[in-house]
């Protein structure tokens, strides 16, 4: 295994990244092309084939570590001999990121006893179900039917909401970044990572095959999402912003959003909270029917 044979990933690997990913299926909200390409212009992330099963490489002159690669059984163990020896010859640990309970048990039962995990809540991602997230029925959930009911009340004949399409995409992009400039992102870099994967997001929206919708007041956009389909069952949203002012409009565009786009699929993906209490008391208060754990991967000593 090769620097040489890692490169960034560029829109013209959609086609093989997904392939593989279509077969070595997970909930992972990290296991789709756009979520791999739009933050690889943020992190020092970069793939390659390596013995048949698609490796992540996140390398800088700190650390080395890797994705849990995807692959067959066979091609993914000769990957991770590869991946030990590249990592020691640079004189770091081998170390994976992101490993899930499935694939820790794939290591566990190749390699009893030889590595471990650590798993981090910060990273784990919020499964809902769609249905729940759509009807917001039942008495756990009364609280966010009182929110939709109120922002209806207010904005009685003044909303709408329409699929994101090539008509309304540029409009979608001018209120991103008046959001951009309303929310300090130029001082907070990760606030600006985040608002630069959605801009890109936005700029490469037909190219990455997504699936958006935006919530409309007064004919003026006030909030959009968008995401795409993560495995047969399970809709993973990468992105959402709403203006703060127009209370109400967060979780309506969630509802809506999942009314409209997400039907078809059983489980929704809302990503993790980062470890930001708001963010987490924000998703817990949507009742999450699991958490997809992920963690950091040693060697025992």
């Amino acid at each position: 295994m090769e620097e040489s044979q890692f490169k960034r990933a560029e829109l013209e690997d959609k086609q093989i990244i997904e392939k593989y990913f279509a077969h070595h299926t997970s909930r992972s909200c990290e296991r789709t092309f756009v979520n791999v390409f739009l933050w690889s212009r943020q992190y020092p992330v970069k793939w390659a084939v390596i013995e048949g099963a698609l490796v992540f490489k996140s390398e800088d002159e700190t650390h080395v570590s890797y994705a849990f690669p995807a692959g067959e059984d066979e091609c993914v163990k000769k990957a991770l001999e590869e991946m030990k020896t590249y990592s020691v010859d640079r004189g770091y640990p081998f170390q994976m990121y992101n490993v899930t309970p499935a694939d820790f048990d794939r290591l566990e039962s190749w390699y009893p006893g030889r590595f471990q995990i650590e798993y981090v809540r910060d990273d784990a991602d919020y499964i809902y179900e769609s249905e729940k997230l759509a009807s917001l029925a039942g008495k756990k959930l009364h609280g966010k039917r009182n929110h939709i009911n109120k922002f209806k009340a207010s904005y009685e004949n003044r909303w709408s909401y329409e699929a994101l399409t090539e008509n309304n995409l540029e409009e979608c992009f001018q209120m991103a970044l008046c959001w951009r400039n309303e929310n300090g992102c130029e001082d907070d870099p990760a606030k600006n990572a985040e608002m630069c994967v959605a801009l890109n997001a936005l700029r490469l929206f037909k190219e990455l095959e997504m699936r958006g919708g935006i919530l409309r007041v007064d004919g003026e956009i006030a909030a959009f999402t968008i995401g795409e389909p993560v495995c047969a069952d399970t809709f993973v949203v990468h992105i959402e912003k709403a203006f703060a002012e127009i209370q109400g409009a967060y979780p309506m565009i969630n509802q809506q959003f999942v009314e409209h786009e997400c039907m078809d699929y059983p489980y929704i993906n809302r990503e993790d909270d980062a470890g930001v209490e708001g963010l987490r008391k924000a998703k817990l208060s949507y009742r999450p029917v699991f958490l997809v754990e992920k963690g950091n991967v040693t060697e025992k000593e």
